[in-house]
């Protein structure tokens, strides 16, 4: 029998959970940008400038000549020992480097967290608005995902306190972006970090605590983790993306030694291990202290193109127009005028050549139609004053039309 000549009607049955993936708008979107001449503030993508090239140089060369042949083998599912010593050693507060499991960029702990964590129908709770990635690891998982209210200083801890839940239906964690939160920009107080914690403890509710932005404040560095105040209570997710390279794929997770070894179990079904060859590039360019020489220059480009962005929008935008000014990472928020909405406004704003993100698309639910997330560090200062020139024009244009 040849292949052509076997029956064509085969039945696929889908899971229940890929009924409920859905694709990155963002991803989407980034497809439209590449297209010829577009400026894109979509992407969360940092710049290229920043990769530390003739580094990775020199760390390929180190690791191929002196430690291939463990390098390109199968490695310990934990990650490379010496990585997880530097990693604990960077972070605020006391780590065992037991506690730190190398991830496949943080989006992998993202999803290694709902697999041990959410049943179907268990309650999880995130900010509003909040982090698209992680509502697509969350969401195949069946929960019950309750919006928590959110304000410029974060979380609104009475309003948590009011959806925690009680017995079966009590929240399993939740989900919070303290430092220069995706997509909003903002941070979180001293005193709203405080507050949380101790309401967190109080209610026995764990946090999930995801910091890839966190090293990159513009003026002062933001409060402390809301895990080094509460070690067991918490789940803290980092990343190498934003101050070393994305290609790479490389994050961590740092966890309660009582859970650990569940990630673990999942980790292991999930890709055995991240690629040792990346961690241990990683681990030759951080040694020698290299990131404290690096990420403040990360920092000075990035405020100087922030910058760009607020000198921009005032000058172009309409006066009723708004936007927050970010402390630090890599976005801000703007709201158009009322009954606008920003997802008709996109396809008139590519058509003058400038892409942003809709921000309805980071809410869990009762999403802000006028608001979009506008990323300032992937393009150069003249392209950010060209393209919030053009998305300004096509505010203009589609309001009067």
């Amino acid at each position: 029998m040849k292949p052509n000549d076997l029956p064509t009607n085969t039945p696929w049955t889908m899971a229940r959970r890929a009924a409920r993936m859905n694709p990155s708008v963002i991803r989407e979107i980034l497809k439209v940008t590449e297209k010829p001449g577009i400026i894109s503030f979509a992407g969360g993508l940092p710049s290229s400038k920043t990769f530390p090239v003739s580094e990775f140089t020199a760390a390929c060369t180190q690791v191929l000549t002196h430690d291939a042949q463990a390098a390109l083998q199968y490695a310990a599912s934990e990650g490379f020992a010496p990585l997880r010593e530097m990693v604990a050693a960077r972070l605020p507060w006391n780590v065992d480097p037991a506690q730190i499991l190398i991830t496949t960029g943080s989006q992998q702990g993202l999803d290694l967290v709902a697999k041990i964590l959410i049943d179907a129908d268990s309650r999880v709770l995130v900010e509003t608005p909040t982090y698209l990635g992680a509502l697509q690891a969350f969401t195949p998982m069946e929960p019950e995902v309750v919006s928590v209210a959110s304000d410029d200083e974060g979380v609104d801890v009475a309003d948590l306190a009011s959806k925690v839940g009680t017995g079966a239906s009590k929240a399993r964690f939740l989900y919070v972006l303290p430092n220069f939160q995706n997509p909003t920009g903002r941070t979180m107080s001293e005193a709203r970090r405080a507050a949380l914690v101790a309401k967190a403890a109080e209610l026995g509710l764990p946090l999930i605590e995801d910091n890839p932005y966190g090293d990159l404040w513009f003026d002062k560095e933001p409060p402390a983790p809301l895990t080094s105040r509460n070690p067991e209570g918490c789940i803290y997710l980092g990343s190498f993306s934003k101050v070393l390279a994305p290609g790479l794929r490389l994050g961590f997770i740092v966890a309660p030694k009582g859970i650990y070894s569940k990630l673990l179990q999942a980790k292991q079904a999930a890709d055995l291990h991240s690629p040792g060859f990346n961690q241990r590039m990683i681990a030759e360019v951080m040694k020698d202290g290299f990131l404290d020489r690096h990420i403040p220059t990360i920092r000075a480009l990035y405020k100087s193109q922030r910058d760009a962005m607020l000198e921009a929008l005032k000058k172009d935008m309409p006066s009723d127009v708004t936007w927050n000014s970010p402390d630090g990472g890599m976005f801000l928020w703007a709201r158009l005028p009322e009954g606008m909405s920003a997802q008709e406004l996109l396809p008139k704003a590519v058509d003058k050549g400038v892409a942003f993100v809709p921000g309805a698309a980071f809410y869990n639910d009762h999403a802000d139609p006028r608001t979009m997330r506008l990323s300032f560090v992937t393009p150069n200062v003249d392209e950010i004053r060209t393209g919030v020139a053009a998305l300004a024009a096509a505010i203009r244009e589609h309001r009067a039309g």
